[in-house]
């Protein structure tokens, strides 16, 4: 059995960390992973979509949850964000849940979702968790499995390549 990841909410983010992250972000994106990105990428090429991560983290709208492997390398992450509208400050936002292609297989990513839902339950006032997924890649079978219902589905939203359009599904976790 593959060792646990440990979970870290809120952690330091210096320059190791960070590139941890960005790395982390090519290579689930080189690997076909649906964080964004189509490859190939590397991280330079996400570092600005990083550097908004990390100002709306200063600003106290978003939050990261890294997961580290035995290594204490970066191997997985997944991004909260609040919601500045006063009439849904009660649900988060979930965004760039990410696993390390060389990790999966090992229940990470369970252990990942597991993480999330309880970091949330410890936000004040936040009863669910929303994200959004690409179809066509199977990972709103995976969410489902996880407790998360599908509230929405808009055919042909996201454009991964000419003639490759693929559904945006919303899904919930209700926290209650």
């Amino acid at each position: 059995m593959a060792d646990a990841l440990t979970f870290e909410l809120d952690p330091a983010v210096g320059r190791e960390r960070g590139d941890g992250v960005l790395n982390l972000w090519a290579d689930v994106s080189n690997a076909d992973g649906a964080v964004g990105f189509v490859p190939p990428v590397t991280p330079e090429d996400i570092r600005p979509e990083w550097v908004k991560h990390l100002v709306a983290m200063a600003e106290g709208r978003t939050r990261l949850l890294v997961g580290y492997d035995a290594e204490g390398e970066v191997a997985a992450t997944a991004f909260f964000s609040y919601n500045t509208h006063r009439l849904m400050r009660h649900w988060v936002w979930l965004y760039t849940v990410m696993v390390h292609p060389r990790h999966h297989g090992k229940g990470y990513g369970r252990d990942l979702m597991r993480a999330v839902e309880n970091a949330a339950r410890g936000f004040d006032g936040i009863d669910a968790i929303r994200l959004t997924c690409r179809g066509g890649t199977g990972v709103d079978r995976f969410y489902a499995s996880c407790g998360y219902k599908e509230v929405g589905r808009v055919p042909g939203m996201i454009r991964v390549a000419p003639g490759d359009d693929r559904d945006d599904i919303t899904m919930l976790l209700t926290l209650s």
